[in-house]
């Protein structure tokens, strides 16, 4: 994974390696109050997260995401996004196909980059996946 300057290129980096099966884990913080909260899942600090998306790659293929409008602000030091996402994916186990119409939104952080300068510039600290539907 090349480096991405900007939070608005690490949301669409990650996209990119969702569908291309990618290791997931370098685009979150490793932070204790990193949080990600999915379609059927609330995972807290960056342990979990990360162990949740090893075995999301390691089970699952042949993804899907489209953006359909993806809103990313640079407000110096964090980032806000928010997208809705058509997403779908088949598990390998099973092959049973998935598809969702969701929103996704989150915060990323900017890091300094010195520890390890190609790494992204930005790193998510907050996630939330969730599929909409009718009351």
């Amino acid at each position: 994974m090349p480096p991405s300057a900007s939070a608005e290129a690490v949301v669409r980096d990650y996209y990119d390696a969702l569908r291309d099966g990618d290791p997931l884990t370098p685009y979150f913080s490793d932070a204790d109050s990193t949080v990600k909260f999915g379609i059927s899942e609330s995972l807290f600090g960056g342990d979990d997260v990360a162990a949740a998306l090893e075995a999301q790659t390691e089970t699952t293929e042949k993804w899907v995401v489209e953006s359909q409008g993806l809103a990313v602000t640079d407000r110096g030091g964090f980032a806000t996004f928010a997208d809705e996402v058509t997403m779908a994916w088949t598990e390998t186990a099973t092959g049973d196909r998935h598809r969702f119409d969701s929103r996704w939104s989150g915060t990323l952080v900017e890091r300094d980059g010195a520890d390890d300068p190609r790494a992204n510039a930005w790193q998510f600290v907050a996630m939330h996946v969730s599929a909409p539907r009718e009351l």
